[in-house]
């Protein structure tokens, strides 16, 4: 005989989690289903993201001249040292070959010579003081172990320098791959922004850039550019040859040009050496805190961390070099955050 069970019931429990899952269910697809599909960036939108993204671009790549410079100079250190210590060894040897040959010559004679002693103990330092108390070396042989006392501890001190250097080196060298993988980074990033933007659009904003360069080029040409003298006049008027010049992170002419770049190499052709970077060439002379005191070929510093510099073309002008996708230009100091002059 066939049994029959009547089914089990679901618990009241149950039933109400299912039931509120399905209406959760219902709701969020009801949202999904309304939701505004995600707005593409206008055009301005896009060159405000862009623009903040070449402004941090710059900031890396000032750190990134930095420790290029910091590198360059522990290379140049270091291969001094190293120099001084080949040379060194040279004299260290000399100096042994003839107490060596004092040493045999007194053998020959029949003379006893302690000095011989120096050549079986790895350290002569306790040896010379142990023969100068017993009185057994001569005058001429005190002189020569002397001299070689010297030359070890010189020896020593350079190699430990050398050493220490080394690992700056290693540690600068580091830093300029950080660096150097930060900038690409945000220019990457600024460059995957601008391909949102169509043909029309990207036309659009060179055409928004070139007029701006154009109307700062009118307004330094049609009025007086200020007083200049001397070695500043010299490097502005090296800074307006190369007006038109792609900005290229890292680059300090002559073709190229980021913005310490441009300002170093300036007045470099000036016969004027400056530091590489802007943090190093806002300590590069005296301070200029009032706009309507700079001259023609002051370098101008802007924001707080002091990332960007260009050199003032008078006029309320700064002729620079931007960011990258831009070229060698005048600008309206008033477009960026201005801190002072600085007149070399």
């Amino acid at each position: 005989m066939a049994s029959h069970r009547r089914p089990k019931q679901p618990s009241r429990a149950r039933v109400t989690v299912l039931t509120t899952a399905a209406a959760a269910a219902v709701v969020l697809s009801s949202q999904a289903a309304n939701a505004a599909p995600s707005e593409k960036p206008t055009k301005d939108e896009v060159k405000a993201k862009v623009d903040a993204l070449y402004e941090q671009a710059e900031q890396a790549t000032e750190k990134l001249d930095g420790a290029q410079e910091k590198q360059e100079k522990l290379q140049k250190e270091i291969s001094t040292i190293q120099d001084n210590v080949a040379r060194g060894q040279e004299e260290l040897n000399k100096l042994r070959d003839g107490l060596g040959t004092m040493a045999s010559a007194q053998y020959r004679t029949g003379g006893i010579d302690p000095s011989i002693q120096l050549f079986l103990s790895s350290d002569p330092d306790d040896y010379l003081d142990k023969a100068s108390t017993m009185d057994q070396l001569s005058a001429q042989q005190v002189e020569a172990l002397t001299k070689i006392q010297g030359k070890q501890r010189e020896l020593a001190q350079e190699r430990a320098e050398a050493s220490t250097k080394l690992k700056d080196l290693s540690a600068t060298r580091t830093e300029l791959k950080k660096k150097k993988d930060e900038v690409k980074a945000k220019l990457a990033a600024a460059n995957k922004l601008l391909n949102t933007l169509t043909a029309k659009e990207k036309a659009a904003l060179d055409a928004q850039q070139a007029q701006a360069a154009s109307r700062s080029t009118s307004r330094v040409n049609l009025g007086t550019t200020g007083s200049a003298s001397g070695r500043a006049a010299s490097a502005f008027a090296a800074a307006q040859s190369v007006i038109g010049s792609p900005y290229v992170y890292g680059a300090s002419g002559p073709s190229s040009f980021d913005c310490s770049g441009l300002t170093s190499w300036a007045y470099a052709q000036a016969g004027v050496s400056i530091p590489r970077t802007s943090e190093a060439q806002a300590n590069a002379g005296t301070r200029i805190y009032s706009q309507s005191d700079l001259k023609v070929g002051d370098l101008v510093i802007f924001y707080g961390d002091y990332h960007h510099v260009g050199l003032y073309a008078g006029n309320g002008q700064v002729l620079h070099a931007p960011h990258t996708g831009a070229v060698v230009r005048y600008e309206a100091i008033g477009n960026m955050t201005f801190e002072f002059g600085v007149r070399i």
